[in-house]
C-alpha cells in the first residue's frame, strides 16, 4: 500500500485538520501571534478571485504530480488535470473563459474568432478563424488541420482513451472509418466537416445538440497537422499549435515545455503565456511531494486532486495562508460491475449499499471539512439533475451502515452468507486505497468479502476501462472518480451510464449499465433546448440509478490544495472542477 498514516491515525489526523481550519475562520487571516501562518495571501483566496495578479513574464513554473498525464495526444486524453495543462500547447476552436470560479464556465473563441454562428434548426455550426494561427514550425494553422484532428477520433484501433461526443453526434451509425483508413486523397473524407476555406470550418449535425460546442472545446476537438501525426506513438511529442512546446518528455518521470517562438500573441487573446519554461516531475512519493511542495521545491500540483493526510496537517497547521479548501465537481464513487456475478443481481448491489458506512469512508478521506460531503446522488450539487433522494436512508441515518438490511438483501439475491468479489483502487491518489481497505472492512460485518487490488492509476484505462480486462481479472466493484467533462447532465453523466459509451478501452461506464431507459433520457435530455425539462428527466435517471444500485456514490469531494507563494495569476476554475486555471499562472521571483 502507499505511504500515508496506518488507519489508526485517520481519525486523529482528519480531527487535528478541521481544528486548524476552524482556527483560520476565527481568526481571519490576521491576528499576530501566528508565527507567519497568514503572512500569505490568505485561506481560501484563490475561490473566486486573482491571487496576487500580475502581467510579468520570465522563470519556470514546477509542477510536481503523483500520476502522469494520461496522454498528451489531444485526442486520447480523459483526465481533467491533462485537459487543464495541455492548453499551454493546444488550442480549440473555443475555450473556456480565463476568470474565478463560476465565470470560467463560459465559452470564448480561441482558434475561432468567436463561438459558433448556428443554424436556425440547430443543426449547422459555422466558425471563422482568427488571423495569424501557425504551428510550431511557423507554417500556417488552417480549418483543414482542425477538421483532421478531430477525424482521428474515428480511428478507434490506434487512438483511443478519449471522449467520444464528437463522434457520436456527428456520425451516430459509426460509418467513417477515420483518417487512417481514409480512401480519400487528402484523408479528409469526414463529410459531416467541411472546410471551405482555409478560414472557415463548418459542422453539420444529424440532428441537433445544445451541448455541442462544448465538445469542441476539449482536447478532442483540437486540430492536428497531418504530416506530423505519428498515431498512436504521437503522445511522445505532440506537435504544439499553442505558447509553448514540448522539449522533452520522458513518460512516467517529467515533461518540460519551452517557448514556442512561432506562437503569435496576436492571434491568441487567452494565454497570457507567462513563464518561460514549464517543468513537471512524477513521483508516487505523495508525501514527499507536499513536503516539497511546502518547501518551495515546487510551485503546485499538477493532479490537483488534493494534499495527503499528513501534508494537508502540515499546511493548515503551519501555512493555512498557502492553502485552498476547493469545493469540487467530483464525485467519489464505487462502480457495481453488472456483467460479474453475484451484482448482476439488484438485491446483491442494494446489500452493498446498505453494508457500506459512508461516514467511515468520509472520515477515512479527511472528514467533511478535507474530504467532503457524504454523497446521495450520482450527479454532483452543480450539476442540473442532482436531487436529495435517498431510498437508503444515507442521510437520515448519517451515513451509518444497516447491516440487518443488507442481510436481508443479500437472502433476497440468493446469497444469505454473503459472497466473494475484487475491487480496484489506484495506488496513487491520495486515500484510494485506503479508503477501499475501509470498505472492506465494513462490507466483511454483512458477509461480504472483497479483495482490494491496487492498480497505477495512469493505466486505468486499459484495466478497469477495459470490459475484457475486468472480466478475466473477476472484478466486481470499481473505486474511481468523476467530474463534469462540461458542466451539464450529458457532460457529467453520459459517458458514466449511456450503453452507447461501452468501449473496448477508455471504457468509464464501469458498471457496464446497459438500460434502454437510461439511454432513452439522454435521447430526450439531449434533444431538448427546455433547461427545466432537462433537469426533471436527469433527476428521473439519478432516482432510477439510486433505486437499482447501479452505482454508488460516497462523497463529493473537497481538497486542501497548496498554493504556491511564488505562484501569480492563481484561481480556482468551475471549468476545471475546482483545479486552479493552469493556462493563466505566471511565478515571481
Amino acid at each position: 500500500m502507499p505511504t500515508g498514516f496506518p488507519k489508526r491515525r485517520l481519525a486523529a489526523g482528519a480531527a487535528l485538520v478541521v481544528a486548524a481550519l476552524v482556527s483560520t475562520t476565527a481568526c481571519g487571516g490576521g491576528d499576530d501571534d501566528n508565527d507567519g501562518k497568514d503572512k500569505g495571501a490568505g485561506y481560501n483566496a484563490a475561490l473566486n478571485k486573482v491571487v496576487n495578479a500580475s502581467a510579468k513574464k520570465g522563470g519556470t513554473l514546477r509542477f510536481v504530480g503523483k500520476q502522469d498525464f494520461d496522454s498528451l495526444d489531444p485526442q486520447r486524453t480523459y483526465y481533467g488535470m491533462t485537459w487543464d495543462f495541455m492548453r499551454f500547447f493546444t488550442r480549440t476552436l473555443v475555450t473556456y473563459d480565463t476568470k474565478p470560479g463560476a465565470a470560467s464556465n463560459k465559452l470564448v473563441g480561441d482558434l475561432a474568432t468567436g463561438p459558433a454562428q448556428v443554424s436556425a434548426d440547430g443543426k449547422t455550426y459555422t466558425y471563422k478563424l482568427r488571423d495569424g494561427l501557425t504551428w510550431e514550425d511557423g507554417s500556417k494553422l488552417t480549418s483543414k488541420d482542425i477538421k483532421y484532428g478531430i477525424e482521428r477520433i474515428w480511428a478507434t484501433d490506434v487512438i483511443t482513451g478519449g471522449p467520444a461526443y464528437i463522434k457520436q453526434t456527428l456520425d451516430p451509425k459509426g460509418e467513417y472509418k477515420g483518417p487512417y483508413k481514409d480512401k480519400s486523397k487528402d484523408k479528409l473524407g469526414l463529410k459531416a466537416i467541411q472546410t471551405p476555406d482555409d478560414q472557415t470550418i463548418v459542422f453539420k449535425l444529424p440532428k441537433p445538440n445544445g451541448d455541442f460546442e462544448q465538445f469542441l472545446a476539449m482536447p478532442t476537438g483540437a486540430p492536428v497537422k497531418a504530416d506530423k501525426d505519428t498515431g498512436a506513438k504521437y503522445t511522445q511529442h505532440p506537435f504544439s499549435s499553442g505558447p509553448y512546446k514540448v522539449k522533452s518528455y520522458n513518460a512516467g518521470k517529467s515533461l518540460a515545455l519551452v517557448r514556442n517562438t512561432a506562437w503569435k500573441k496576436a492571434s491568441d487573446p487567452i494565454r497570457p503565456a507567462l513563464p518561460d519554461q514549464i517543468t513537471v516531475t512524477i513521483s508516487a512519493n505523495l508525501e514527499e511531494n507536499d513536503k516539497k511542495l511546502m518547501e518551495g521545491d515546487y510551485d503546485v500540483d499538477v493532479n490537483g486532486t488534493g494534499m495527503t493526510q499528513s501534508g494537508r496537517i502540515t499546511a493548515v497547521q503551519d501555512h493555512r495562508a498557502d492553502v485552498d479548501n476547493i469545493q469540487t465537481s467530483f464525485v467519489r464513487y464505487v462502480a457495481l460491475v453488472h456483467a460479474a456475478k453475484p451484482l448482476d443481481n439488484v438485491h446483491c448491489r442494494k446489500a452493498v449499499f446498505y453494508a457500506t458506512d459512508f461516514a467511515g469512508l468520509q472520515q477515512t478521506r479527511g472528514g467533511a471539512i478535507a474530504g467532503g460531503d457524504i454523497a446521495n446522488s450520482v450527479f454532483p450539487k452543480s450539476i442540473p439533475g442532482y436531487s436529495d433522494y435517498d431510498p437508503y436512508g444515507i442521510l437520515a441515518r448519517k451515513g451509518k451502515a444497516d447491516i440487518a438490511k443488507a442481510k436481508d438483501e443479500l437472502k433476497q439475491c440468493g446469497k444469505p452468507g454473503g459472497f466473494s468479489t475484487k475491487i480496484t483502487a489506484r495506488t496513487n491518489n491520495p486515500s484510494e486505497v485506503d479508503t477501499a481497505e475501509a470498505l472492506q472492512a465494513q462490507l466483511a460485518k454483512a458477509g461480504i468479502k472483497i479483495e482490494v487490488d491496487s492498480i497505477d492509476g495512469a493505466q486505468s484505462s486499459s484495466i478497469t476501462g477495459s470490459p475484457k480486462v475486468v472480466k478475466e481479472r473477476g472484478y466486481g466493484m470499481t473505486m474511481s472518480g468523476w467530474g463534469p467533462d462540461f458542466p451539464t447532465g450529458q457532460g457529467y453523466a453520459q459517458p458514466l451510464f449511456d450503453s452507447r459509451f461501452i468501449f473496448d478501452n477508455g471504457n468509464y461506464n464501469e458498471s457496464q449499465i446497459k438500460d434502454k431507459k437510461i439511454d432513452g433520457i439522454f435521447d430526450d435530455a439531449i434533444a431538448t433546448t427546455d433547461k427545466a425539462k432537462a433537469k426533471s428527466l436527469y433527476e428521473q435517471m439519478n432516482k432510477q440509478l439510486i433505486d437499482n444500485a447501479d452505482w454508488m456514490p460516497f462523497i463529493y469531494e473537497k481538497n486542501i490544495s497548496w498554493r504556491g507563494p511564488r505562484l501569480t495569476n492563481v484561481y480556482s476554475s468551475a471549468a476545471y472542477n475546482g483545479r486552479y486555471d493552469y493556462v493563466s499562472l505566471g511565478v515571481a521571483k
